[in-house]
């Protein structure tokens, strides 16, 4: 062993210490520094510029739950790679590093609890995950959601984040659409509500189905949202779109959805809904 490898046993260097990338946080709107534990306090908001950070389910349950108090509720077993497929990668290999990048199953996930005191089910979709993306085991996860909504007689919420359908499962993916639709039909005759959070970005085929068919829209600020790309639409329509096309306070002056509302406000307002449009369910 030579000197130096013994002065750096004696001294205390093997301990964790702060450093610049876990101190501070780089906004991705406003390119301020911002100290992580100020911005994890704000709800993974930036105090400076108010930009909504995209997170994750174990985050939005800690918000959103009284006392961040919930029972993660368990998601049915779904076939992981049914068509074989593979590109530049295989199917199963981006599965496993989306697992190991996240910690999560896959890109939807439940939980009950309560919210101001009324019971509710949550199913969050995780951009981390794949982008959201929406094959089997998200549509099996929403409508796992909607049954425990109804078993439980609550309002489901869902809080959407994907880039669309999971190219890697084809026609299956696009099945998942049709089929929350049916799911949330069996939700209406329960007579219960359904309520969408629209969070940055929810857009293709999320968007074409159970991301737009709440008995409330609800968006967070400056959200992306929307079906195809602003590029795509206007080398189609060879038009220039209007400035904030498809973020969330166009589309709530366009009568496309019914309020936006900041992160730290959302707790408030999903309690105050839930008296609105179950009162009989909330008492």
């Amino acid at each position: 062993m030579s000197w130096l490898d013994r002065v750096r046993n004696a001294l205390p260097f093997g301990a964790k210490r702060d450093s610049a990338d876990n101190l501070w946080h780089k906004c991705r709107q406003c390119q301020q520094m911002v100290f992580v534990k100020e911005w994890e306090d704000n709800l993974n908001v930036c105090p400076r510029c108010e930009h909504h950070d995209r997170i994750g389910a174990k985050e939005r349950f800690a918000q959103l739950f009284d006392g961040g108090i919930h029972e993660l509720l368990p998601a049915p077993a779904a076939p992981e790679d049914p068509l074989k497929f593979r590109d530049t990668k295989k199917y199963v290999d981006r599965i496993k590093a989306a697992r190991a990048q996240t910690g999560d199953r896959d890109a939807y996930q439940n939980a009950f609890g309560r919210i101001d005191g009324k019971p509710a089910v949550i199913g969050v979709q995780d951009f981390a995950f794949m982008g959201g993306s929406m094959g089997v085991a998200v549509g099996e996860a929403f409508v796992a959601g909607v049954e425990q909504a109804i078993k439980r007689g609550c309002p489901y919420i869902a809080i959407t984040a994907a880039g669309g359908a999971r190219m890697q499962e084809g026609t299956l993916s696009l099945m998942q659409m049709p089929r929350a639709t049916v799911a949330l039909q069996r939700l209406r005759r329960a007579g219960l509500p359904y309520i969408v959070l629209l969070t940055d970005p929810t857009t293709g085929g999320v968007t074409a189905s159970y991301a737009m068919l709440g008995d409330i829209q609800i968006s967070e600020p400056k959200a992306l949202i929307g079906f195809a790309g602003q590029r795509v639409i206007e080398n189609t329509i060879r038009e220039k779109l209007p400035e904030g096309f498809q973020r969330a306070e166009y589309l709530l002056e366009h009568g496309m959805i019914d309020m936006v509302v900041a992160r730290k406000d959302l707790p408030a307002t999903l309690g105050r809904l839930i008296g609105y449009l179950a009162p009989e369910k909330a008492a």
